[in-house]
C-alpha cells in the first residue's frame, strides 16, 4: 500500500515537471535612446599606461563613454562603425572612451589582436552606478559634463542620423 503512494507521488511529481510552460516572443533588438540629465559621477577609471583617470578630467569636451567587454558580440560589432564616427567627430571637440570592468591585460590583448585605436580605460566600479544592466552601453556628455544622451545596445555609430545627433550636442 506505502509502495501505491509512493508511485502516485512520483507520477504526480513527473507530471508537474513536464508541464509546457509557453514560449516568449523574441524581440528584435534595437538601440534604446534616453536623454537623462545627470553630472559626471566620480568613478576610478585607468588607462592601459596605468594612469588613474576621472570623467571629469573631460570637462571642456564632449565625451563618448562607452562600456563594453570583450566577450560582448554586439560590442565588437559597433567598433568599427564607432571608430569611423571618431575619425568623423574630430573637429567636434568629442573624446572617446571605452570602458571595461574586465583585467587589463584582456583589455589591452584585445586592443592589440584588433587593432582598434581607442582610447581603453579599465573601470574600477560598479556598472549599478551608471544603471548598466546590459553592454553595449554608451553615455554622452556635453562639454559641461552632463549626461545628454544615453544609447544601449549595438549602435550604427557612423550612420547619418547618430552623427547628427551627436554634431548637434551642446
Amino acid at each position: 500500500m506505502k509502495s501505491k503512494y509512493i508511485l502516485l507521488l512520483f507520477c504526480f511529481v513527473i507530471c508537474l515537471a513536464c508541464k509546457e510552460t509557453p514560449k516568449k516572443e523574441v524581440q528584435e533588438e534595437t538601440p534604446v535612446i534616453t536623454t537623462p540629465e545627470k553630472i559626471l559621477p566620480s568613478s576610478t577609471f585607468v588607462d592601459i599606461e596605468g594612469n588613474a583617470i576621472e570623467l571629469s578630467d573631460y570637462t571642456g569636451k564632449k565625451l563618448l563613454l562607452n562600456f563594453w567587454a570583450t566577450w560582448c558580440k554586439p560590442c565588437i560589432e559597433e567598433m568599427p562603425s564607432m571608430l569611423k564616427a571618431q575619425a568623423a567627430l574630430l573637429d567636434e571637440n568629442y573624446v572617446f572612451i571605452l570602458a571595461s570592468d574586465q583585467s587589463m591585460e584582456k583589455i589591452v590583448a584585445f586592443k592589440e589582436k584588433k587593432g582598434f585605436d581607442f582610447n581603453f580605460v579599465k573601470f574600477y566600479g560598479a556598472m549599478s552606478d551608471f544603471e548598466v544592466s546590459a553592454l553595449p552601453a554608451t553615455f554622452i556628455y556635453n562639454e559641461e559634463g552632463t549626461m545628454v544622451r544615453r544609447y544601449d545596445g549595438l549602435t550604427e555609430w557612423d550612420s547619418p542620423e547618430i552623427l547628427s545627433q551627436l554634431k548637434a550636442i551642446k
